[in-house]
């Protein structure tokens, strides 16, 4: 066989290939093309979907309790529109009984709680980081073992029995005092702030008090607005240490009256509070279980925009 038949059958062959290869638009791979128009109308009817099935029962229940006894027994005991809304229902719980008390407490124990954490995580997240630190890595290692090690329920009662905490607010913010995460989380941010900013804080003759708050905390306050959260949430819905340590009713928190009212079935007694035509006990109940949660639901766009950053930064640098 000839060079030129040889040479002939190779570009062939070369341009066959050449027509058999797919064609990518403007020279970029498959992932980064535009996506159909199906394909993003599956994603928004799915989001569309979600959004109901989240949204559906906040709304039923904001509905019910603006309804009136007349629209209640025509629909079944649940409305999710009233045609002529009241505010009965809240104006009998919030005139001054046992809902209003505990929604007291529960920001009491919220503020105070939160607070508290808070320092004390700043605390030890920065002690912990800052190499040479006395005791550093024993209290680290103390921390970290909690995720391993996790204490009952007899053994926190005993503690809180021996210190004499049991019916008393103490007892609801002390024994959670701590977050073995949170604490890792903040730790894990502090660490990420770059050297040079605690030596040239050295250099000016700033102490390790100056440093945290004039340098540290100023750039950590998206890591701290998250945590705050966290720790805000976790007091808000506080339940369980409220029924195992507390005897004392009146020092409830609303988690504990939502329960009586809406899973025991606890009436309000409305007629003691001087209101004549007692709304309807669903109503009631819809409305003390939505003012147990406006409260932190209010709070959540306002920190949306620090959630990403602050846990993922202090999550993953370090």
């Amino acid at each position: 066989m000839s060079q030129q038949s040889v040479a002939t059958r190779l570009r062939t062959a070369r341009s066959g290939d050449r027509g058999r290869r797919p064609r990518a638009s403007h020279g970029r791979p498959p992932w980064m093309e535009r996506p159909h128009w199906y394909g993003q109308g599956a994603k928004a009817a799915a989001l569309v979907v979600l959004t109901v099935i989240v949204l559906y029962p906040f709304v039923l229940a904001i509905g019910t309790s603006l309804a009136g006894r007349e629209e209640l027994n025509a629909n079944g005991g649940y409305v999710l529109l009233p045609h002529h809304p009241t505010l009965e229902a809240y104006r009998v719980i919030l005139s001054g009984g046992v809902v209003t008390q505990a929604a007291l407490v529960s920001i009491f124990i919220t503020l105070v709680g939160t607070a508290l954490s808070l320092a004390c995580t700043v605390m030890i997240a920065y002690g912990t980081s800052r190499p040479g630190t006395v005791l550093g890595k024993p209290i680290l290692l103390l921390v970290l073992g909690t995720f391993l090690f996790a204490p009952g329920i007899i053994p926190t009662y005993l503690a809180v029995q021996q210190f004499k905490m049991l019916d008393t607010y103490a007892a609801l913010i002390l024994p959670v005092l701590l977050n073995a995460f949170n604490i890792v989380v903040v730790r894990s941010f502090f660490q990420s702030i770059p050297e040079e900013l605690y030596d040239a804080a050295r250099i000016d003759g700033a102490g390790e008090v100056t440093v945290l708050f004039r340098i540290v905390l100023p750039l950590s306050k998206a890591v701290l607005a998250v945590v705050g959260l966290f720790y805000a949430v976790g007091y808000w819905n506080s339940f369980f240490n409220a029924v195992l340590y507390l005897n004392d009713s009146s020092k409830f928190p609303i988690q504990v009256i939502l329960r009586s009212y809406v899973l025991n079935g606890q009436s309000i007694n409305a007629s003691a509070m001087g209101v004549h035509a007692v709304p309807p006990a669903t109503s009631l109940q819809m409305a003390v279980l939505i003012i147990a949660i406006v409260p932190i639901f209010c709070v959540y766009p306002f920190l949306q925009k620090f959630f990403v950053k602050g846990v993922l930064t202090g999550a993953i640098k370090g």
